[in-house]
């Protein structure tokens, strides 16, 4: 039974959470397979409106087993503390599963961004300071701690004198820190050893057996393709990549195992932090869809930057992602707007690009080429059925899809699971 994708087509916020909430019913795994604690789901379900920053939210589903996949960075505290926090609310965290090879965030790393990113100042990247970055690093360096090592008291003492004395040097005598202890440091990842243990193991032989036995499989990526760390707005971009292909090598599943790739897109754009961003409104436009859409990062509480919907970037996803399908998130947002801007090219030195430009000085300078659709004042969120929206809404899911090439096949209209309209079969 071939498996399923869902990426993120814009810079992340999109609405994958409830997406995949919405897919999971039907599936047997939900895995992630990138980015850490760093992007969150939030998810309303049955009176729970959850937040979820690891965990795949297929875990609502007592029958789904959930899978974190080697490409994640895991922060042993947070997960075991979102664990917790679904036991408290009678969501049993039983069915999931770690991959003993994700790489750990230890404290070091959170203590190393935290400095850098002063030290940077107006140049700062604006990361979360989840030590996200500073473990993909070492992980890229060959001196990362994985999971498996929590269970080789040995190895992961040996391991961890050799980084801790490397990372010290540079916390006290570039950033003048106090040094971190190896014995804290030491019992507290032991500790957490000790619970993860039931839920540790060899992820890609796991997706790979019940692919062989016909089960539904759905990988969920964080953040999205405009943050990828090749392609995306560099240096503006998370740790990671959050685009289709690497999932693939996150789960350590080949090609011919995909036949469904989701792209999730907002009917509008948001960004969270530093970097270009051509469509922004820094206008009231701007600021009602930010507080229509309460635009607020799920892990920060960051206020997310607001724009008109980009295709020009969507088209740019649609060929990275190989999307085979669009689910287009909160367009009961754009309710009450006369008229509604759709960003149909970029104009930079003279020249009009319809596709993302191929140098970063031209994607900083560029203009949207607007089209104006004629808006809508009905409220959406209590509509069931893409037949009962507006004219002018239908025309503008249209438009996108005219734009774009990639079939609207799933609409949200709100939060919640039942607000989200299926196009006709």
């Amino acid at each position: 039974m071939p498996a399923s994708i869902v990426v993120g087509t814009q810079w992340g916020d999109e609405g994958k959470g409830k997406a995949t909430d919405y897919l999971a019913d039907r599936m047997d795994f939900v895995v992630r397979y990138q980015g850490g604690n760093n992007a969150g789901h939030t998810i309303d379900a049955e009176g729970h409106v959850l937040k979820l920053q690891l965990i795949p939210s297929g875990i609502l589903y007592p029958h789904i087993t959930s899978v974190i996949a080697d490409g994640v960075v895991v922060d042993p505290r947070v997960l075991l503390e979102e664990m917790d926090g679904l036991a408290q609310v009678g969501i049993d965290p039983t069915n999931l599963v770690v991959s003993g090879n994700c790489h750990m965030i230890m404290p070091y790393h959170l203590e190393l961004e935290r400095v850098t990113e002063r030290f940077l100042g107006k140049n700062a990247l604006g990361t979360t300071k989840r030590g996200i970055g500073p473990a993909y690093a070492d992980k890229a360096a060959r001196i990362g701690l994985r999971i498996q090592d929590l269970f080789d008291e040995g190895i992961f003492r040996e391991k961890l004198d050799v980084v801790l004395k490397e990372k010290n040097h540079v916390l006290t005598r570039v950033y003048g820190r106090l040094p971190l202890a190896a014995r804290t440091i030491v019992e507290d990842y032991l500790r957490y050893a000790q619970r993860l243990r039931p839920h540790v193991a060899d992820a890609s032989k796991l997706i790979h057996d019940g692919l062989r036995a016909g089960k539904h499989v759905l990988l969920e990526g964080a953040q999205g393709t405009m943050l990828d760390l090749d392609k995306g707005t560099y240096p503006f971009v998370t740790s990671s990549n959050p685009v289709a292909g690497y999932a693939l090598a996150s789960v350590g599943i080949g090609p011919r195992e995909v036949d469904r790739v989701i792209g999730i897109a907002k009917a509008y754009v948001t960004r969270v932090g530093a970097g270009p961003f051509p469509t922004e409104d820094l206008g009231p436009d701007g600021d009602r869809l930010g507080e229509r859409g309460h635009e607020f990062g799920t892990v920060t509480g960051r206020k997310r930057r607001c724009g008109w919907f980009d295709a020009v970037i969507l088209r740019y996803a649609a060929r990275l992602n190989g999307l085979t399908e669009l689910f287009l998130t909160k367009l009961d947002v754009l309710s009450g707007f006369r008229t509604i801007r759709l960003c149909t090219a970029y104009r930079a030195d003279g020249e009009v690009h319809e596709d993302v430009p191929p140098h970063q000085s031209l994607f900083h300078r560029a203009e949207p080429v607007y089209e104006e659709l004629e808006g809508w004042d009905e409220e959406l969120s209590g509509m069931r059925d893409l037949e009962d929206l507006p004219a002018p809404a239908r025309k503008y899911l249209e438009r996108i899809q005219e734009l774009v090439g990639v079939p609207i096949t799933l609409v949200s209209v709100g939060p919640g699971r039942e607000q989200s309209l299926p196009a006709p079969t």
